[in-house]
């Protein structure tokens, strides 16, 4: 055990914040050399493991980082500009993650024990925090923070950034303001949630957006925003909140934009339903492959709702208009890859998505479906 944690775990016997000169008398026992550098250091350290994210913090506030992961205490990444990297950072053992692990969990109101071995939840910082103990996970304790946007980006910083050409950002807003309904899509760290906020910030201020999400993440900069969030059920098995639940709340809150930060079971039954009845704009994101793949996505969702295939291509067919696929390259850039129109096939009845223009090397390449989409802009 290293010195540091020696002095966390006898000053947590305190009951109370240690002051400086409590601190400075424990690292003396030590034979620890105290001087104000020194000193000021420790109680940093002490600090963030008392109140931040223990060793991580420094890495959750470096540029560029959206993810900072924990594969037992040897292992620790970063992920962000460039994708996955190897930090620095090492825990003494096992021991120390788990306790690093809890201590977030109950920071966030939630339980993580040996009958209870995963978490996931939010933190008061807007940090997205999930983690599995080492006795359901190898090598050992898993923690990952998703850092949330420290900034809301506009169009024109994705298309400084390469993610969109211009001639995309232009499609983009005047689906926005065409209230076209439309899916952001793409798998896990592309950029979705972070899009999906930069398009609900060109919504015209004199519209109200109803956000509702499993973990609060979107953050679009825009005047009248109201977001709710889900919630699971406490140790007695009570107060569970559903975003089914919040999707028929936010129906009745006079929503003139609805938008479901991730679909991910049943509630895209009640999205669609909105969709069918008057709500113009809704929008939300989809784990997907590839915008090809969203059809089949959507069906395995609407099956958990107890929606069948049939009706379930007759509410997309008349209910969403659009899909923005995301991707991320070898190099960790994410960016817009196309853009689809979902059109019912007369042959088989079925929706499928028609590419309406990919972009490639910062050209956009027009496909079957761009007359439809041009009808928009």
């Amino acid at each position: 055990m290293t010195a540091l944690a020696e002095l966390r775990r006898e000053l947590a016997d305190l009951g109370h914040p240690p002051r400086a000169d409590e601190v400075a008398r424990a690292m003396r026992v030590r034979g620890i050399v105290v001087t104000d550098s020194t000193l000021a250091e420790t109680l940093e350290a002490l600090r963030r493991d008392s109140l931040g994210a223990g060793p991580l913090e420094p890495l959750l506030r470096l540029p560029g980082v959206t993810d900072v992961l924990v594969n037992g205490p040897d292992q620790v990444w970063t992920d962000g500009v460039g994708g996955l990297r190897r930090a620095e950072v090492t825990f003494d053992d096992d021991h120390a993650v788990r306790e690093l692990a809890q201590r977030l969990a109950a920071s966030a109101g939630r339980r993580l024990d040996d009958a209870s071995p995963w978490v996931d939840a939010r933190l008061a910082d807007g940090t997205r925090f999930h983690a599995v103990l080492g006795v359901i996970g190898d090598p050992g304790t898993c923690v990952s923070l998703r850092v949330p946007p420290r900034t809301s980006l506009s169009l024109d910083d994705w298309v400084a950034s390469g993610a969109v050409p211009v001639g995309g950002a232009q499609i983009l807003a005047a689906m926005v303001e065409a209230k076209v309904a439309f899916l952001v899509t793409g798998g896990t760290g592309t950029g979705k949630t972070t899009l999906l906020a930069t398009l609900l910030s060109q919504v015209p201020t004199t519209e109200r957006i109803l956000v509702v999400e499993d973990s609060r993440e979107l953050q679009p900069d825009h005047p009248h925003c109201v977001r709710l969030e889900s919630r699971p059920a406490n140790a007695e098995g009570r107060g569970l909140v559903t975003l089914t639940d919040l999707v028929r709340q936010a129906l009745r809150m006079r929503p003139d934009r609805l938008v479901l930060g991730e679909v991910r079971g049943a509630e895209l039954c009640d999205l669609l339903t909105a969709l069918n009845t008057g709500h113009e704009g809704g929008c939300g994101t989809v784990h997907a492959n590839s915008a090809a793949d969203v059809p089949a996505r959507l069906e395995a969702l609407a099956a958990l709702g107890g929606m069948s295939r049939e009706a379930l291509h007759a509410q997309v067919a008349s209910g969403l208009e659009a899909v923005i696929h995301l991707v991320r390259d070898g190099t960790g850039q994410r960016r817009v890859a196309e853009i689809c129109v979902l059109e019912t096939n007369p042959t088989t009845d079925r929706v499928e998505a028609v590419p309406a223009v990919r972009f490639e090397r910062g050209r956009a390449l027009r496909g079957p479906g761009a007359e439809r989409m041009e009808a928009w802009t």
